[in-house]
């Protein structure tokens, strides 16, 4: 059986696409070292680095940028499909070929541009969003990451929910909470991090839901503020759209500006250290097609407070302290919660830890090596 695999984002492997064919493929290979994998990267990708053992690299040409994506998803990709005589096409992102020589396998991580139309608001977005829709439905097999994320692409793709399987994501083992340790001092230096504080890291996009993380730190914040201040992580964005309305502006009209820090872009070999020392962790989004952080913060020790909506309610189980949409008072009162309880903490962070053993990337390639064999048998038929 050869797998010829959509390698777009192979050099982005810190945003979620390219963390999921990293993960995928690095993993596929310890588990099936005879599987045939072939890994079809654009042309602009000379130095792929480090590659599993024995994974086939072929080139295609197309132009960088949005246009060069979709010439490289429609023509060139499965021009390389054909070319290497591949059983199965798999496009592990929602960017499915139209047409291609192999039976095609895609893997829908979300469906935002569906479900929230802010996400497709220029005519581009919506064209791009109808295209790879209809892409979706002529492919032999979906994976996605969540049975939340599944419903989903029934209910706006149309695409029948028995060719549909889940196969779940998992953190990295450097999230851990002990390993690795040693240079959690050396990170909180690096940051100027308080003894105590509570952190948010993720993107800052409107259906992340900062705004109601900033809300319930008007609660926290009078009593606990100045001990246990909200550290913000990550690359900000050029606030004031209406993508990214902006949140230094929104703290500083909420008058809690003494209490948050913004610590900007964090170093990917920092995240599992930020974890470790944060006293709990925040994660207000409010739709996501897995939702990672909160799996990572808990696999590090670190007890969580998120937005009780499906996807998370299937990642965490009774393992985080979930709160209502729209509810910054709920909020604010389950982070002080954990800030002053605890016994509550450490039952959170033991619960955590159990919950985040539930998850593996072996298990995730074992799901997925399912999916290529069943169909294989199903086309043979």
């Amino acid at each position: 059986m050869h797998i010829a695999i959509n390698g777009w984002f192979w050099d982005q492997p810190h945003t979620g696409s390219g963390q999921y064919l990293h993960k995928l493929l690095t993993s596929l290979r310890r588990i099936t070292p005879e599987l045939r994998l072939t890994l079809v990267l654009p042309r602009h990708i000379r130095e792929p680095g480090a590659l599993p053992a024995d994974v086939a690299v072929v080139h295609a040409d197309a132009p960088r940028g949005n246009l060069g994506k979709i010439w490289f998803e429609q023509r060139a990709y499965p021009s390389a499909v054909a070319r290497v005589g591949a059983d199965i096409a798999h496009v592990p992102y929602w960017g499915p070929p139209l047409a291609v020589q192999a039976r095609l396998v895609v893997s829908v991580l979300d469906v935002i541009p569906l479900v929230i139309p802010d996400y497709a608001a220029s005519t581009g977005a919506r064209l791009y969003t109808s295209l790879v829709t209809a892409a979706t439905r002529g492919a032999a097999h979906v994976i996605t990451l969540s049975n939340a994320s599944k419903k989903d692409i029934v209910d706006h793709i149309g695409y029948p929910p028995k060719n549909i399987t889940v196969t779940y994501l998992a953190s990295d083992e450097t999230y851990h909470p002990r390993l690795g340790a040693e240079i959690d001092a050396q990170v909180k230096a690096k940051y100027d991090l308080p003894d105590n504080f509570v952190l948010y890291l993720s993107g800052f996009d409107i259906r992340k839901q900062l705004n109601r993380l900033l809300l319930a730190y008007t609660y926290v914040g009078p009593s606990q503020g100045e001990a246990a201040p909200l550290v913000i992580g990550g690359r900000e964005p050029a606030w004031g759209s209406r993508m990214f309305p902006d949140m230094r502006q929104y703290a500083h009209d909420l008058n809690i500006e003494d209490y948050v820090r913004w610590i900007g872009y964090v170093d990917e070999a920092d995240k599992p250290s930020l974890y470790r020392l944060a006293s709990v962790f925040v994660y207000p989004s409010i739709y996501e097609g897995f939702g990672l952080p909160p799996l990572e913060a808990m696999a590090s020790g670190t007890p969580v407070v998120a937005c009780d909506i499906p996807v998370v309610r299937e990642v965490v189980g009774d393992a985080a302290y979930l709160v209502e949409q729209d509810n910054e008072r709920q909020m604010g009162a389950a982070i002080l919660s954990l800030l002053l309880q605890q016994p509550l903490q450490e039952q959170l962070v033991q619960r955590g830890l159990s919950q985040a053993t539930r998850f593996s990337y072996r298990k995730t390639a074992r799901e997925t090596l399912s999916v290529y064999e069943r169909v294989m048998r199903e086309t043979a038929v």
